[in-house]
């Protein structure tokens, strides 16, 4: 594995929590935390929205994952950078949700939750996210999120494990 050398600087701005890598020769891996930054305009998923027009053009076969702080519940239609907007820009470069195509839910409808708010059951939201290539979403075998009372002991985020056969 390797860290791949793609900028964070969009424009006048950096962006950051964000660590793309090279897995092997075949494979990217983008790890997100996406963050406010300080940005009162493009926050969490616009940090990641910068990001998508800096280095979209670089994805390859690709696994983009993370706590991306955001669901199409939280879309504010005077935003081109919400989180709709960067679901269907992912997916016009063949990218798409691990967890929606599995379980054949759309977004923002979301049965299982990722987060809950300050480890609080009556707090659930779903924030995390594996997207992929289509590669990957033709060897996509299981998906799966990890058990609250094993997880919740240790972060107030559920891990999602993604299983893809050869």
């Amino acid at each position: 594995m390797e860290i791949l050398d793609w900028s964070n600087n969009y424009i006048d701005h950096c962006v950051k929590h964000f660590l793309p890598c090279q897995i092997n020769e075949n494979m990217q891996l983008l790890a997100v935390w996406a963050h406010s930054n300080n940005s009162p305009t493009f926050g969490y998923i616009g940090q990641f929205w910068k990001y998508l027009q800096l280095h979209k053009s670089k994805f390859n076969e690709i696994i983009i994952a993370g706590d991306f702080s955001s669901s199409t519940k939280w879309d504010q239609w005077d935003r081109w950078w919400n989180h709709s907007d960067v679901i269907r820009e992912l997916k016009e470069i063949n990218i798409e949700s691990f967890y929606h195509l599995y379980f054949y839910e759309r977004s923002g409808k979301e049965q299982q939750p990722t987060f809950f708010l300050q480890i609080n059951l009556q707090k659930p939201y779903h924030i995390d996210y594996v997207f992929g290539s289509s590669f990957f979403k033709n060897k996509l075998n299981k998906v799966e999120i990890g058990k609250i009372e094993e997880w919740l002991l240790l972060s107030d985020h559920l891990p999602m494990f993604c299983e893809f056969t050869d």
